[in-house]
């Protein structure tokens, strides 16, 4: 069974990827998911905000004001709720870099081009093997138009890509309004892949002590449904790699992944529920699947479900929409 694929020019002995999680942040848990089986890992993200305050000298002097200013700064992390700062997280691309024999790629997460672009060469000169630029971002001025969130993602491309010699991609929500077109956009401005999607993580509210809280939910298999239709659209549209992250979580999500036209596939809830040890679970199953029904690797799989393959091209359009709509019967 041929595995082996190759994403933002790396070569990787399959295309199941750690994604970016607590786990890629702890030494012991990454040797686990090499062990495991993973064919890369991508490391948890370092921020903007962490850097431009490091740099600001603003981590420490925060905790200054906690009490004269707390419900203000009560909405950004402490300083020791960080896992790694950025000189930590340097030292920890080297330490990985050292101990692994599968490609590290690092996690920038950000939406301004400036101010850690030199994090982005100290991570090439650490020993990344790639680059993954997570742009979360969230308007909320209404005078902010969405040519403007475009441009910005785009610079950002532009200008890390202008740094730094390894690969790079990024890291998107399905929000654009024209998903295909922007991503020929960042096609054209140099990006070297796309990881399709960035789960938002919605706020709840306290009614008792009138705040808004952070609230996590793991991601379910359920999840995948809208990135096998983006997968399968942009397959026929673009020549760039693409990795799957949101929803797998067992050896079929990764197989559908990989038939829409996925290139990697990356795992991150399932691990965080299941451990490390999960990933050789998924691995199995796909190549089980993979043999009863005689694939010879992931290379004849990859896009054979895309829009342009599809025998049924109609469930990535609009007759899908119309047709789930009529079908419910009470």
């Amino acid at each position: 069974m041929q595995l082996s694929t190759t994403y933002l020019g790396l070569e990787l002995s399959n295309p199941l990827i750690a994604g970016a999680s607590p786990l890629t942040a702890d030494f012991d848990a990454v040797r686990r998911l090499e062990d495991a089986g993973a064919g890369a890992i991508v490391m948890h993200s370092l921020f903007e905000e962490q850097i431009t305050r490091e740099m600001e000298g603003t981590i420490q002097e925060m905790e200054l004001y906690n009490e004269c200013n707390a419900e203000a700064l009560s909405y950004f992390p402490q300083p020791d709720e960080y896992r790694l700062g950025p000189a930590n997280y340097l030292e920890q691309i080297r330490r990985f870099k050292d101990s692994l024999n599968i490609p590290v790629i690092a996690s920038l997460n950000g939406t301004t081009p400036l101010g850690w672009l030199d994090y982005a060469r100290q991570m090439e000169q650490a020993g990344a093997d790639g680059l993954e630029l997570n742009v979360y971002y969230l308007p909320t001025s209404p005078y902010e138009t969405g040519e403007t969130i475009e441009r910005r993602a785009v610079d950002i491309v532009q200008a890390v890509k202008r740094s730094v010699k390894i690969p790079v991609a990024i890291k998107l929500s399905p929000f654009f309004s024209s998903l295909p077109q922007f991503t020929k956009v960042l096609e054209s401005a140099g990006v070297d892949g796309l990881v399709l999607f960035n789960r938002f993580y919605q706020p709840d509210i306290d009614v008792e002590h009138l705040e808004a809280v952070p609230s996590l939910e793991l991601s379910t298999s359920s999840e995948l449904r809208l990135r096998l239709r983006w997968l399968g659209i942009l397959y026929s549209n673009l020549t760039l790699p693409m990795s799957c992250t949101g929803g797998v979580h067992t050896g079929i999500d990764a197989v559908k992944a990989v038939m829409a036209g996925a290139t990697t596939v990356q795992v991150a809830s399932a691990l965080l529920k299941h451990g490390p040890d999960h990933l050789a679970r998924i691995k199995g199953d796909m190549v089980a699947w993979m043999t009863e029904k005689e694939y010879e690797g992931v290379d004849q799989m990859r896009g054979s479900m895309s829009l342009l393959k599809s025998p049924n091209p109609q469930a990535f359009e609009r007759a899908n929409y119309m047709r789930i709509l009529s079908s419910w019967k009470g």
